[in-house]
């Protein structure tokens, strides 16, 4: 595998990120029975992926996305 691409869970993951849910408890529900992980785990990855660079090449629309919401969440505390 090329060292500049994303492995299979973290492109599983920016795809999870990708998708809208209906409503509370489905996204952390899709995290368990999709990827297997524990959500806190979910968010840790998602953290790391955001100041990846691979994973901005990959999906910069999602990556960038969160960037800013991760801004303004530490912006308002």
């Amino acid at each position: 595998m090329d060292e500049e691409q994303l492995g299979e869970r973290e492109r599983a993951v920016l795809a999870l990120e990708r998708r809208g849910f209906p409503g509370p408890g489905a996204k952390e529900r899709a995290i368990r029975e999709e990827l297997g992980l524990a959500p806190v785990r979910y968010y840790q990855l998602l953290n790391a992926l955001l100041d990846d660079r691979r994973a901005l090449a990959h999906d910069p629309v999602t990556v960038n996305r969160l960037r800013r919401v991760r801004e303004q969440r530490q912006a308002e505390r």
